[in-house]
């Protein structure tokens, strides 16, 4: 027996349709890259969206047509996204912060026929236009005055090619399971994969992050994503928003502490999201200037591990929460946050900071275990550490392409490579990469957990650990540092302050200090880099 229900396909235009119906006027603002602040409303993005897919429509592109996004979190880049999905394409963005050379590599491996392109971004797409074989037009996210000189065939400023668009077009009618967007991985082990999103994933995913113990937000919020629309599907926000109708603050190209500030001062934000990186950005302005928070009420962590000094800070010193979060591309990408469960709603203080610390349990629509290297199950008692797995509708049944399918079991598990335990009220905590585990005399160290407490010094700016070769133990932990501004710790101070927090086994036997640490193109502390730079680095037997 079946039931009687109508069949509604989960279709992302239909989300933005419920914006510009139930909260039109609510406000989409952007720091555009020209420069100055634009307003707009969800019923104006709807209008202009469909214009974006009248005009793809006209001039060619058909139905799983990929259209490349080379852009900054604007309005115009929300509206470009339902445009393309509502003609039944693809929306594929692309990560600036890759070499040329790998962004033409990701463009022609998803055949990439359209490129929609900031300004900013002008110089590198006339670097690797040339390369990719099936672009057919670039269209620049400007108008006619701003609209810079370009040898390159096919160019229209995106203002002019829609002003001969009225709109009146109707969404592509598709199966909730065609493909809707791509993203792909950073690739720092080897090629990038691709990761594609269909409709039914995209839906659903919002819907998962508008649960209260997940994103939670609602239509009252003003939200900052300051996490680029090219990093992880958006952290799901450009489809979380619209669906509750929340006022979306967009941060434009201007991502350091002071042009933060501003946005989450002037706009009034209430939540904004982001990568531990450009929160530490943002509380060096706020250390400097003396300025305060007063509007903004919680921030969502996630991308890598957030310290817990961070935490501690933004809660003891500005009055925000932190929600620390876990989540992947290949999960669309929510798979855990830190909310806090009843079983732990009366403890404060360190007690508190110990469970937000730990990256969270699983929301509805997220399967979660850990295994052995055998495949055997661990226990979920917080201290049984195994390779986290995951399976759920808005998580990867496989990359683009067939790429690395030895990641994906018979069973639906996808091996996300990191390396946690859980505990028995279903916290999870990421202990390390798998390829970054350091494995001492037989026992693993969790380089995160060593990295978060190094931070917290006092004169820490950044740090990281990885293991370096030792002739006895196999491999021992190497603290490399960033000193803050101005201060001179010495290895002893920092070993001191680490002293008793941990295992003395734990304890890195050597710390040194860089002028920086390298990153991945998402923000990542960049591993392969660091022990490629340490590969000489020898430890004596003792």
């Amino acid at each position: 027996m079946l039931g009687l229900m109508q069949q509604w396909p989960l279709l992302c235009h239909k989300i933005l349709d419920h914006a510009a119906i139930q909260h039109g006027g609510r406000e989409v603002v952007s720091r555009s890259v020209e420069g100055p602040i634009v307003r707009t409303t969800w019923r104006a993005i709807r209008a202009r969206a469909l214009k974006v897919a009248q005009k793809l429509a006209r001039d060619g592109f058909r139905e799983g047509d990929r259209i490349a996004t080379l852009a900054w979190n604007t309005g115009n880049h929300i509206e470009a996204w339902y445009g393309i999905m509502g003609m039944g394409g693809v929306y594929h963005t692309l990560n600036p912060r890759l070499f040329p050379e790998q962004i033409a590599w990701i463009m022609n491996h998803a055949e990439d026929q359209a490129n929609l392109v900031d300004l900013t971004f002008m110089p590198i797409v006339e670097k690797i236009a040339p390369l990719v074989k099936s672009l057919r037009k670039v269209i620049v996210l400007t108008d006619a005055a701003h609209m810079p000189a370009t040898a390159l065939p096919n160019v229209v400023a995106y203002e002019d090619w829609l002003a001969d668009a009225d709109g009146d077009f109707e969404w592509l009618s598709l199966d909730e399971n065609a493909a809707a967007g791509m993203c792909y991985t950073s690739g720092t082990t080897g090629d990038p994969k691709g990761v594609v999103y269909s409709h039914r994933s995209n839906v659903l995913h919002a819907l998962i992050s508008c649960q209260p113990d997940a994103l939670g937000i609602a239509a009252n919020e003003r939200i900052l994503p300051v996490v680029p629309m090219f990093h992880a599907n958006a952290w799901g926000i450009a489809h979380t928003a619209p669906m509750v109708g929340a006022t979306l603050v967009m941060p434009g190209g201007k991502m350091d502490g002071a042009s933060i500030y501003e946005m989450l001062d002037t706009e009034k934000v209430t939540m904004s999201a982001a990568v531990p990186t450009v929160w530490l950005m943002l509380l060096q302005y706020l250390e400097q200037t003396g300025k305060e928070l007063p509007h903004l009420s919680r921030v969502i962590i996630g991308g890598s591990a957030c310290p817990r000094a961070m935490i501690k800070t933004f809660k003891e010193k500005y009055d925000v929460d932190v929600m620390h979060a876990w989540g992947m591309t290949e999960m669309s990408p929510i798979g855990s946050i830190a909310a806090i469960k009843p079983e732990y709603s009366a403890l404060s203080g360190e007690a508190l900071y110990d469970i937000q610390e730990k990256q969270g349990y699983a929301p509805f629509g997220v399967e979660m275990k850990i295994t052995d290297d055998e495949n055997i199950v661990r226990p979920w008692d917080g201290r049984s550490f195994g390779r986290l797995k995951v399976r759920g509708p808005a998580i990867a049944a496989s990359y683009y392409g067939g790429a690395g399918a030895d990641q994906f079991d018979a069973e639906g598990w996808f091996d996300t490579g990191d390396v946690a335990h859980i505990n028995e009220n279903g916290y999870m905590q990421i202990t390390d990469r798998a390829k970054d585990v350091i494995k001492s005399g037989g026992e693993w160290i969790s380089t995160i957990d060593l990295e978060n407490l190094a931070v917290g010094h006092p004169d820490v700016a950044e740090a990281a650990v990885i293991g370096v070769r030792h002739p006895k133990w196999d491999e021992r932990p190497l603290l490399v540092i960033v000193r803050k501004p101005g201060s001179e710790p010495a290895e002893s101070d920092i070993l001191a302050y680490m002293e008793g927090r941990f295992a003395k086994w734990w304890m890195p036997d050597a710390v040194v200090f860089v002028d920086e640490i390298p990153h991945t193109a998402t923000g990542k502390i960049l591993k392969t880099k660091l022990r490629e730079t340490f590969a000489e680095y020898r430890f004596d037997a003792d």
